[in-house]
């Protein structure tokens, strides 16, 4: 089942309040970008994210769940997307945990 339009753009306006959000269509499903980082996905009207050990720390109780049919990774669900000061504590912790995004070559 692909995401919605209309969660998308709820999950979006919530993670917003933490800083600079982009999302990229992938096949009806959504990455999901914080400061050019990739940070997670929107599949299946849920969002997860990137398990590192901040998020892990800051959402101890939280499910953890394949995203999409055929994933390797085990990703976090985030049950409550409207508490904006957690998510952006999270996001920001997460930020300095992931590696710089790789340059673009030009051939």
């Amino acid at each position: 089942m692909a995401t919605s339009k209309e969660f998308h753009d709820y999950v979006v306006e919530n993670l917003q309040k933490a800083g600079e959000i982009s999302t990229r269509k992938m096949m009806g499903e959504y990455l999901v970008y914080y400061q050019k980082k990739l940070v997670g996905d929107i599949c299946d009207n849920c969002l997860f994210l990137k398990p590192t050990e901040a998020v892990l720390r800051l959402l101890p109780d939280a499910d953890r769940a394949y995203p999409y049919e055929g994933s390797k990774t085990l990703m976090v669900v985030v049950d409550d997307v409207e508490n904006t000061k957690l998510l952006a504590e999270v996001l920001s912790e997460m930020y300095k945990e992931l590696p710089e995004p790789k340059k673009k070559v030009k051939s």
